[in-house]
């Protein structure tokens, strides 16, 4: 991952409404959530999340697939890898770490 991939996406998760929309796709898994869902669960009106989806889908954070009338977002799991990745790519200077470091995500 680039040094500007990673920026543009620490910036698109460093909204408050932007990180909770992100955290209930992963929960969501696979399966993805509706704009309508998203803002049912989450009580942010439809233009605001309309935004909001917008960034995280420029930061490629995000998918959206059309499925009949409705639009589905999913979180880009591959991609939220890749910045974990990224940000503990030299964590603890090569030495073994006194805490186990989280996982990746399978989904």
């Amino acid at each position: 991952m680039e040094n500007k991939d990673v920026v543009k996406a620490l910036a698109a998760l460093a909204q408050p409404n932007r990180l909770q929309i992100f955290r209930l796709l992963v929960v969501q898994g696979p399966v993805g959530l509706t704009p309508a869902a998203l803002s049912e669960q989450l009580g942010i009106p439809a233009a605001t999340l309309s935004f909001h989806l917008k960034e995280l889908l420029h930061a490629d954070l995000v998918s959206q697939e059309r499925s009949g009338r409705n639009l589905i977002y999913r979180a880009q799991f591959e991609r939220m890898n890749a910045l974990l990745g990224f940000l503990t790519q030299n964590c603890c200077q090569g030495q073994a770490c006194l805490t186990e470091t989280a996982g990746t995500c399978d989904c």
